[in-house]
Parts: structure tokens; C-alpha cells; sequence
């Protein structure tokens, strides 16, 4: 069990723990499918999300707008249609409408009292800036993609957080979704995890690719983290 009196700092990934990222990719695509003809169930979008989306992080550093496209532009060639520029340009600004799970700024809000909190996202600054309001908490670091110039699952998004809080990593309690992009690599760097496993009544790994790894902590939500803690 967790020393939670040990931690001074909480991290957090935000697509996929905070925001409910798996509703608003579907909103967003639902349409474009709907205009193209395209039968496809949500969950079969997610998966095939999940696996354009860390292709297209791979390699050179590209923003998460750009990201988007070229998620869109794979649907296409997958699945045999050909997106309109407005579409691309709708579903690049859609986390801008993502919704925030109904538990996140309540949570938040609770944990505050006792810890410092930071994100470490896969995001451009712009579009977080939306998501924030959502969450409607502040911040005392925000980590994304576009300040490291890579993406989680590298390390590097990591590193450049212990930079800046400037604390011990044992001080540090890292609090994620996906395994793929967050627990796995947290775990490989020596950070205590907390899984929140917000698809704990579905079955497979939806928007994120499938991985292996153990947190030392399972949640289905983070209300129910904030109550552990004894702050909900």
C-alpha cells in the first residue's frame, strides 16, 4: 500500500485520466464517418486511434494539432475515404471541445489541499489551455509535448518534469490511465504510479496501444483516489 504522506508532488497525464478523451475522439470522428459512409463501431475507431496516433508521434517531433491530421488522414486511407480540409481542420481543434470526466475538478479541487500538482501531457500549450478551464484547477507545473518537443511514452517529457519541480522522485506520485504512454515508462524511471483505470468496466486498452505494467496502485476513477487520501 502506498505511503500517500510520503508524496508531496502529484503528476498527472490529462487525455485519458482527466479528460474523457475516448468521448471526445468519437464525437469528433462520428461525423466525418457519418459523411463518408463509414460503418465503424466506437470501439474499433479507439483501436485504430490508438495505433495512427503513436505512429504518428514516432520519429520526428511534429505538434499535436498536426498529430491529429495525420490520425484523420490514416482513418482515410485505412478505411478507404478522403477527409475534406475542413474536416482535418475541425478534428485538429477538437480537444478544444474534449469533456472533462465529471469527477476531475472535484478531485482536484480536494487533492490541492495537500499536495502540489502538475501535468505531464501529450499536448500543444494552446489546446491545454481549454482543457483547463474544464478542469478548473490550478496548476503549479504543466508539462506538454510541445515544451519537450517529444512524446510520452519517451522519457525525455519525464526528465524535463523532475526538472522543473526540482524534488526527489521519491517525493512524487505519478497518476495515469494509459500503461503505454504513462505507467510503463514512470515505472521504468523509479516513480510510484496510480493506475487510473477509467476503462475498468470495458474490455481491451481503447485510444491507448496495448502494454504491460504494474502500478502499485489501481483506481477506477480519481474520486476514489482523493478518498483514499482522506481528502474527499
Amino acid at each position: 500500500m502506498l505511503n500517500f504522506d510520503a508524496f508531496e508532488v502529484l503528476t498527472f497525464d490529462c487525455y485519458g485520466t482527466l479528460m474523457d478523451w475516448e468521448s471526445g475522439i468519437w464525437e469528433a470522428l462520428r461525423p466525418v464517418f457519418a459523411n463518408h459512409r463509414i460503418d465503424i463501431t466506437g470501439e474499433r475507431a479507439l483501436e485504430l486511434y490508438a495505433e495512427l496516433e503513436s505512429e504518428a508521434e514516432r520519429g520526428e517531433y511534429r505538434e499535436y494539432k498536426i498529430v491529429l491530421r495525420m490520425v484523420l488522414e490514416g482513418f482515410g486511407s485505412r478505411l478507404g475515404f478522403m477527409p475534406s480540409q475542413a474536416e482535418l481542420q475541425r478534428f485538429a481543434e477538437s480537444v478544444k471541445d474534449w469533456p472533462a470526466f465529471p469527477d476531475s475538478a472535484p478531485a482536484l479541487q480536494a487533492l490541492k489541499k495537500k499536495y502540489k500538482l502538475a501535468i505531464i501531457s501529450n499536448v500543444d500549450d494552446d489546446l491545454f489551455a481549454f482543457s483547463a478551464q474544464r478542469l478548473q484547477t490550478q496548476f503549479d507545473w504543466v508539462i506538454t509535448a510541445q515544451q519537450a518537443r517529444s512524446y510520452k511514452p519517451s522519457l525525455n517529457n519525464f526528465h524535463l518534469a523532475f526538472e522543473r519541480i526540482g524534488l526527489p522522485r521519491d517525493k512524487i506520485l505519478h497518476v495515469a490511465q494509459s500503461l503505454y504512454h504513462d505507467i510503463a515508462p514512470a515505472k521504468a524511471l523509479g516513480l510510484a504510479t496510480v493506475w487510473v483505470n477509467r476503462r475498468h468496466n470495458k474490455p481491451g486498452f481503447g485510444a491507448t496501444p496495448p502494454a504491460q505494467a504494474q502500478p502499485d496502485l489501481e483506481v477506477p476513477d480519481l474520486q476514489t483516489l482523493a478518498g483514499m487520501m482522506g481528502l474527499m
